[in-house]
């Protein structure tokens, strides 16, 4: 997809304090935000509630952008981040109250959503590989997520690339008994 900005740049020139640079590079990510929130969360509503949060981000953020990485890969963790954290509100929401609400008269999409969809079992899977390895699930979201090649996730996590390639094969073996619904 090409753009008609070249959203480094914009980027670099918004972290610089170029308010209307951060305008057209908001503008710019914004349909990309959606899309990549959407691998993330199953109901349109969420996963544009959660881009939301990611523009919301950037603008707060962008001046701590200092151009080390590319401004995609500092992007996609700012999606992943936010991605994750809308799940986790409705996946709280979802266990505090019923799936149906008397009022609407019938099961609320969001919160079924949350409880009955393949990719929140991959999220599920994530929220167990943090609290038991989690130095596995960078390479993992970057990787099978965000579709991040190899040597972008070895510059944003700073480690080599073949211990990308490693760490990302044993989160796969690891996570996998999980998303077949098999016990450990």
């Amino acid at each position: 997809m090409t753009h008609p900005y070249d959203t480094e740049d914009l980027a670099a020139r918004a972290a610089a304090g170029d308010e209307a640079a951060l305008d057209l590079l908001l503008r710019e990510i914004g349909p990309d935000v959606v899309r990549r929130c959407g691998r993330f969360l199953p109901f349109r509503e969420d996963a544009e509630e959660a881009a939301q949060d990611v523009l919301l981000q950037v603008s707060r953020n962008i001046r701590r952008f200092e151009g080390r990485s590319k401004f995609s890969t500092w992007l996609y963790t700012i999606v992943t981040n936010c991605a994750r954290q809308k799940y986790r509100e409705l996946k709280r929401r979802a266990s505090e109250r019923p799936l149906t609400d008397p009022d609407a008269g019938g099961p609320d999409p969001r919160t079924t959503s949350v409880i009955a969809g393949s990719r929140l079992d991959l999220l599920d899977a994530l929220e167990r590989l943090e609290q038991e390895s989690p130095h596995l699930v960078a390479p993992l979201v970057y990787r099978d997520i965000c579709q991040m090649d190899y040597a972008e996730i070895a510059e944003r996590t700073g480690i080599p690339v073949g211990t990308v390639k490693s760490r990302l094969h044993h989160a796969r073996k690891q996570i996998r008994p999980w998303l077949l619904g098999e016990r450990r």
